[in-house]
């Protein structure tokens, strides 16, 4: 069961009854209580020299914590921690691997879930035999069970339990797995993440029911390069000549708003602390809006590929090319904003589930000479790329994905949109897209970037993204 593939649902969720709702707020925040404890413990082995994080001992604190939350909750809390230094362990050997670049900064140990003073995270977790979801037309509800003690405070009768009216559809159909409740202060909304297990045999189908598209075995396939980058989240040629762009600057102008109020929020703190609840908050918003934007433009790129009987892709892989810079604002972009390694996780898998082959190859050099001619007497700034030799004028990003897919599939005309940016060159069919904080939107096409408005530096150096 556990090599199955995971998918997510999200759905909001609303409890019933009064009662409930104080009932169920009231096991929310004994939580993270249990949490910090947990950790607490773990991270005094952690930083003891002859500590081991799994020999901390914890189970004598369910006594306190199962009247409330009951005691397989706490053993959830208590995986739930597990996992979180299982994956802090592997980003540390990640960290530590001198031929590995996907993690360039030192990870941080697992950390609290709030604090008295501040307030606690309200996030909950239930095994998955020990809720029931219960879909209708006209009213879903989401029933699960709590401790002891707060059945007998809050008069529940036999066998009832917290039940949750939700609104959503569930995309992905499966065995389920535990469930988790979130409370989002900031938008005064619970949010329910239901995790699923769907057999192997099962998932494509389950997949290519969420695109509108799908490939057409009769029809001749082609092949796309994609250049994934940090300014344009992805540049795509196809063999056939067509050209797409996903425009990323305004996110990353929203991401650096949110950076901007973090560390404001952060030089107010006392000098013993470095986060707050509302830090945090702002932090998880950060992340959670970019991930949505990317999450969606592969999708929509998927579709794209899919309505031109694209069945193979070649993507870039910046293993070899992703360094640090000297100026901040591009290593926030390229660490913290772009997160290259999900880009690309999320292309293998999105592609891959639809029946879309994907193969990384290294983008040195990519954007350091001319598709048209060969020559390295070339200047990239921004979305401009010109050749000094043969004159050649294109959209930066857009060169770099031809000159991946030249270099597997051999030469090949110039794509009708190589700059896919401008009035002049663009399809009518829309080869721009701009996310609008909802969906990918076609960009009302004109000139995207000028030397002044760009993080990037003026030069085709192969070890910047695009």
């Amino acid at each position: 069961m556990s090599d199955r593939p995971q998918r997510t649902n999200e759905y909001i969720a609303e409890p019933t009854s009064d009662r409930y709702r104080q009932c169920l707020f009231e096991w929310l925040a004994a939580h993270a209580p249990l949490w910090n404890q947990i950790n607490y413990r773990r991270r005094q082995q952690y930083f003891d020299e002859d500590g081991d994080v799994w020999d901390a001992e914890y189970t004598n604190l369910y006594d306190d914590y199962a009247p409330i939350l009951g005691k397989a909750t706490c053993q959830q809390v208590a995986r739930k921690n597990s996992e979180a230094w299982r994956s802090h362990f592997r980003l540390l050997n990640n960290y530590h691997d001198g031929s590995n670049n996907t993690v360039t900064e030192k990870p941080s140990p697992p950390g609290y879930w709030g604090n008295r003073d501040d307030g606690y995270e309200l996030h909950g977790l239930v095994r998955n035999d020990l809720y029931t979801l219960d879909w209708d037309e006209k009213r879903s509800t989401l029933e699960f069970g709590v401790g002891d003690a707060l059945e007998e405070k809050y008069d529940f009768e036999y066998q009832e339990r917290v039940t949750l009216e939700v609104r959503g559809n569930p995309q992905w159909d499966g065995d389920d797995s535990r469930l988790e409740l979130v409370y989002d202060e900031a938008a005064d909304k619970l949010r329910v993440k239901h995790p699923v297990r769907i057999r192997p045999d099962r998932l494509q189908q389950q997949r290519l029911d969420a695109v509108t598209h799908t490939l057409h075995p009769e029809n001749t396939t082609h092949t796309a390069s994609i250049d994934v980058g940090a300014n344009n989240t992805l540049a795509i040629v196809t063999t056939t000549g067509e050209t797409t762009v996903y425009h990323a600057r305004p996110e990353f102008d929203r991401f650096r708003a949110l950076s901007t109020r973090i560390a404001e929020l952060q030089s107010q703190l006392p000098d013993d602390r470095y986060t707050s609840r509302r830090i945090q908050r702002i932090y998880d918003e950060r992340g959670e809006k970019r991930d949505h934007s990317r999450d969606a433009a592969v999708k929509h790129a998927a579709e794209w590929l899919l309505s031109r009987n694209v069945d193979t892709v070649y993507v870039g892989n910046l293993t070899d090319v992703l360094g640090t810079h000297w100026k901040a604002s591009v290593n926030e972009k390229t660490h913290a904003f772009w997160s290259h390694r999900r880009l690309a996780d999320r292309i293998e898998l999105t592609f891959g589930d639809v029946g879309i082959g994907v193969k990384a190859v290294s983008e040195r050099d990519s954007s350091s000479e001319c598709p048209e001619c060969g020559s390295d007497d070339v200047v990239r700034d921004g979305d401009e790329f010109r050749c000094h030799d043969c004159r050649l004028d294109a959209h930066s990003d857009v060169t770099g994905a031809w000159n991946l897919l030249q270099s597997e599939v051999g030469p090949m005309a110039r794509p009708a949109a190589l700059s896919a940016g401008r009035d002049r060159d663009s399809p009518v069919n829309g080869a721009y897209w701009e996310w609008d904080g909802h969906d990918w939107i076609p960009r009302s096409f004109g000139e995207q970037s000028s030397p002044t408005d760009q993080t990037s530096i003026g030069e085709p150096a192969s070890s910047q993204p695009g």
